[in-house]
């Protein structure tokens, strides 16, 4: 249909009266198919992220994160919408601009910031909650992580990944390289 044409309505608000509107072509770009070069990200003001992709539409509050954060933690970066809603998936962030880049990388560290686990001090269990005092690569930590066999993901056979009730994420890196207290205390609980 020509953008000329018109189409014919009956309007309930008219008595049922017919008019005639001109048909205006809608054209979005679909959510998968957005070009990487098109996209431009930059914080206005600072604090508030913002996406606008050329040609098409823009998005005041935009939030980034990872499609597969512990398999492919550079790669397919999802951008929700303030409805957290996807409005598009970049498979490498290398094919955008370099000061999209950057914010992405920003976002993501912020987001998902794992202290590492150098050893474990105290480690106590009660009603399915374990309480947690330990070592880390950036300083003493205490956290709560309800229900370990939810909360607690193994990456590889020796990496344990775990989710805090604050949302907090806590990593070992290799089990095996623990001290024999701190293993034990982990095997307690898991």
């Amino acid at each position: 249909m020509a953008s000329s044409e018109k189409q014919i309505k009956t309007a309930p608000e008219n008595g049922g009266a017919k008019t005639e509107r001109a048909i205006t072509p809608i054209q979005v770009t679909h959510p998968e198919r957005v070009v990487p070069e098109t996209i431009r990200l930059f914080r206005e003001p600072p604090w508030v992220l913002r996406l606008t992709i050329e040609g098409d539409r823009s998005y005041l509050k935009v939030r980034v994160v990872c499609a597969a954060p512990l398999s492919q933690p550079d790669r397919y970066i999802c951008l929700l919408d303030e409805k957290n809603e996807v409005i598009c998936t970049v498979e490498d962030p290398v094919d955008l601009d370099v000061v999209s880049q950057r914010i992405i990388k920003e976002e993501i560290e912020q987001r998902y910031m794992t202290a590492i686990i150098k050893r474990v001090d105290s480690l106590k269990s009660e009603f399915g909650v374990s309480y947690w005092e330990v070592q880390t690569d950036r300083g003493n930590r205490e956290f709560v992580v309800r229900n370990v066999s939810e909360s607690a993901q193994w990456i590889t056979d020796r990496r344990l990944l775990l989710l805090d009730v604050d949302g907090n994420r806590f990593e070992i890196s290799n089990l095996e390289i623990l001290d024999k207290k701190s293993r034990g205390l982990i095997e307690m609980v898991l």
